[in-house]
């Protein structure tokens, strides 16, 4: 039985012009049905969800843009589970919803900051300004949470080095307990590249550098680099705490998990699939009493493993190779083990500090 569930609420005010996630805008009108349906779905696939829960992440969207009362009514009928979180905007933060989502269980908040810079927020068409960040840090704070992750991204159009530099230095004076460093991916043929083809082409060619000044910066002020784009303070940074994003971590080591909402993948007994992106047909389906519509696709043994390798060595924790041997590339191994990529006890297997930074190049050449 599973003990990870996502809950995807789409809702946003506005979508940027680089987000290729499952959106829908605005629709006020329309978030207490979809919370409906939302329970619904739940309900039939309750049979697949342990007694007790690790992890329930609210993604989106944004969903704390959900209109209060169906996100609270949502919030109370969710399963509990020692890690919940929440992923918001800032500009969505404010004292009151912070107290609201931590008395109803939320104990971990991921803030969509992305930069501290007007001039590159306002390229990412992101209404919130750093003082509408530093805002809602504190809001958080004053609520009682005492996990907070921020989400930062590089490889802007129009952004430095020292951009960068500055945006990292404004996060470490805030001290979450967790961030993520994400490289702009903008997806061919969008809006987004329209506008800015030149330039992401331009920073294509700084993100190597880019990644390496991510990484200094923050494990030197006492971030553990736990998984290519993500930090969390250490141990003894942390009063003991593991701050590793549990739920995350459950996809990078292939745990089962369940997706509930428009668009929303599981992956169960070696089966994945996933519901309709589309609201009104996902809505009408549960609220006339059927599943939505849903892609399938099996799994065979053959992929778990593959996804196993990719998911795993983006750990800085050993992989146990127990299994795996099929789709491993045995010469690639001993040639990248030769280069200083790769470490291989016989039993683990683990990329080395230089084979982190070139990833998942270095993945795919152990692939068989």
């Amino acid at each position: 039985m599973t003990r990870h569930l996502y809950v995807h609420l789409p809702f946003c005010a506005h979508r940027c012009g680089y987000c290729d996630f499952v959106t829908v805008v605005g629709r006020t009108a329309q978030h207490g049905a979809y919370v409906d349906a939302l329970l619904v779905e739940l309900e039939f696939e309750r049979a697949l969800l342990a007694p007790e829960l690790e992890t329930v992440f609210l993604g989106g969207g944004t969903p704390t843009f959900t209109e209060p009362g169906a996100l609270e009514r949502l919030m109370r009928a969710l399963p509990p589970a020692a890690e919940v979180t929440v992923e918001a905007n800032p500009e969505t933060v404010t004292q009151e919803l912070a107290r609201t989502v931590r008395r109803l269980g939320v104990n971990r908040v991921s803030l969509g900051v992305q930069s501290f810079h007007p001039h590159l927020l306002a390229v990412l068409e992101r209404v919130a300004q750093p003082d509408t960040v530093r805002r809602a840090f504190y809001h958080l704070r004053d609520a009682g949470f005492d996990n907070i992750s921020f989400d930062l991204i590089y490889g802007i159009p129009g952004q430095s080095a020292a951009d960068l530099e500055s945006d990292l230095g404004d996060a470490l004076d805030l001290g979450p307990e967790h961030l993520s460093c994400y490289e702009l991916e903008a997806k061919p043929g969008t809006r987004f590249t329209h506008a800015h083809g030149e330039e992401l082409a331009r920073q294509a060619d700084a993100m190597e550098s880019y990644f390496e000044l991510v990484i200094e910066r923050l494990t030197s002020a006492g971030y553990r680099w736990y998984e290519t784009a993500n930090f969390c303070l250490t141990p003894d940074c942390a009063d003991g705490r593991d701050l590793r994003a549990r739920h995350n971590l459950a996809y990078w080591l292939g745990r089962d998990y369940l997706g509930v909402g428009i668009g929303a993948v599981s992956t169960i007994e070696g089966c994945r699939w996933r519901n309709t992106p589309r609201l009104p047909v996902y809505v009408a389906a549960l609220l006339a009493g059927r599943r939505p519509e849903r892609e399938l696709e099996p799994l065979p043994l053959d992929v778990r493993r593959r996804e196993r390798v990719m998911l795993g060595l983006r750990l800085d924790e050993p992989l146990a190779v127990d299994g795996l041997a099929d789709v491993l590339d045995s010469a690639a191994l001993d040639r990248l083990q030769r280069l200083g990529l790769v470490h291989n006890s016989g039993e683990t297997l683990a990329l080395t500090a230089r084979g982190r930074m070139l990833g998942g190049g270095v993945t795919a050449d152990l692939l068989a």
